[in-house]
């Protein structure tokens, strides 16, 4: 099973329907978040909120985005790691206070959302989401109260928060673009040519008539109103630490994240993983469609060819729901379909991005093996998984990783191929192409960017994957 990305954030300001731009923005980020998605729209007097379970397309018909009126809006697609999934932790939330209305959307994590919970809670507030988005809301309306200046609101919002946060807010008169310290998740800022947008991902703006495109850097505040682009810093810099998994296998291919192509990287890693590990093969395949990248690369490097000995079947796509642990090797081959013809009598070098559990990689294997394979040899992109993350994937516990209690070959015995292995830890950094102090490798070598991240990691070592909750002993900035 493939860990799942948070979410996924898209605005547009000074466009004539921005309702509709910013519902073809959530449509490109769909990978990003399929659990719900909504759209916040703000006609300068009022902002009018659009809400509800499920992908872009099903919640957004003509009926619902034609009287979503106004200049300037943001969109929101969710997949919970901090949350539960119902419609009341959908996105965006929409905050309305006696001096400010303003609406949310947030893609990342707080390491400290229980510690913070619990401080507000004790002093009297009462949340009504299960979300950390509702706790930077909640922040950002109270300092606002104070400041009377929405970017102090934000700086002193922010200086409470330990985790990831690329986030757009809404009011009636902008619309601000905020990124953590760390830069943890991506996001963009685009001129148009009325206005601009921002989006967790620049592929998203392939449908406007663009300008220039840019990041938002770590720790900058973008602001667009009538009066133009205007920014700020969001107190000391902090060391980079891009989510290396963006790169990996988060990301769309096509998209540019801090000034680095994602189709690229993958190719990358898998003419790595030829160099470093060849097999005597016959064909190379991807596992769809994570691996066809890193895939295309390998067969590139090593001259072996190309093909698909996998498709996928589209009509089970996201929905499909998952059944019980006995029957997971049923999902594996109602959604995959091997090309016998591509397949019988041969050697297959297959690739993929990562291994978590192995669980489904093993019925893969064995579906390749069913159709003929004589040997398949498994090439992984991605260096072992080996610790959770707190900023923003859905891979918090120390128990859903294979490698943490298996050695490479004992993996390989587990899953049942032929060859095993893994690009190793400069393989990636170089791929990349960014300095190793600029990204964030924790989940592969515990090493957190944080301080509450090496906290949370400690405790749950002691507690055997407890889940720690509660703000005991812990201080608040």
């Amino acid at each position: 099973m493939k860990p799942k990305e948070e979410c996924g954030v898209f605005g547009v300001f000074g466009t004539n329907d921005p309702a509709r731009d910013v519902y073809f923005g959530l449509c490109s980020l769909q990978h990003r978040g399929q659990e719900s998605a909504g759209i916040a729209v703000s006609n300068s007097n009022e902002i009018d909120l659009v809400r509800s379970m499920g992908l872009a397309h099903k919640v957004f018909t003509e009926d619902v985005l034609a009287p979503l009126k106004g200049d300037k809006a943001i969109g929101h697609v969710r997949y919970s790691t901090a949350g539960e999934s119902k419609l009341i932790n959908a996105q965006p939330f929409v905050t309305k206070g006696s001096d400010i209305e303003f609406a949310i959307a947030h893609n990342g994590n707080l390491v400290n959302f229980w510690e913070l919970r619990d401080y507000w809670t004790e002093r009297g507030h009462v949340f009504m989401t299960s979300t950390d988005t509702e706790i930077i809301a909640y922040l950002i309306g109270m300092y606002y109260h104070k400041e009377k200046d929405f970017f102090e609101a934000i700086k002193l919002a922010s200086s409470h928060l330990d985790g990831s946060y690329s986030m757009l807010i809404l009011t009636n008169d902008a619309l601000y673009a905020v990124r953590d310290r760390y830069g943890f998740r991506p996001l963009s800022v685009c001129e148009l040519n009325k206005g601009f947008a921002f989006s967790s991902e620049d592929c998203a703006f392939s449908g406007l008539e663009k300008g220039l495109v840019r990041d938002v850097k770590p720790g900058e505040i973008v602001k667009t109103d009538a009066n133009g682009l205007s920014k700020e810093r969001i107190g000391k810099m902090q060391r980079k630490a891009h989510c290396m998994f963006e790169y990996v296998y988060f990301s769309r291919p096509d998209s540019v994240i801090n000034g680095v192509s994602v189709y690229q990287t993958r190719k990358k890693l898998g003419r790595f993983l030829a160099k470093d590990y060849p097999a005597r093969a016959d064909v190379v395949a991807a596992v769809p469609f994570s691996g066809v990248a890193a895939a295309v690369g390998y067969s590139e490097e090593s001259g072996v060819p190309y093909a698909e000995v996998l498709i996928r079947n589209r009509y089970m796509g996201r929905t499909f729901i998952q059944p019980a642990h006995e029957n997971r090797d049923f999902a594996v081959r109602t959604k995959l379909i091997p090309i016998r013809d591509e397949i019988q009598g041969r050697e297959v070098v297959l690739v993929d991005d990562s291994i978590v559990r192995g669980t489904t990689m093993k019925q893969i294997v064995s579906l390749i093996k069913d159709a003929g394979a004589k040997a398949v040899h498994l090439r992984i992109s991605c260096p072992p998984i080996i610790a959770p993350c707190f900023y923003g994937i859905d891979m918090q516990q120390y128990k859903q990783f294979i490698a943490v209690e298996k050695t490479v070959d004992e993996i390989r015995k587990f899953i049942g191929a032929d060859s095993l292995a893994y690009n190793s830890m400069e393989n990636l950094v170089r791929a990349i192409g960014l300095p190793k102090r600029s990204l964030c490798l924790a989940c592969l070598n515990e090493e957190y960017p944080t301080e509450l991240g090496h906290l949370r990691a400690h405790q749950m070592k002691l507690t055997g994957d407890a889940a720690y909750e509660g703000s005991r002993g812990s201080k608040l900035a």
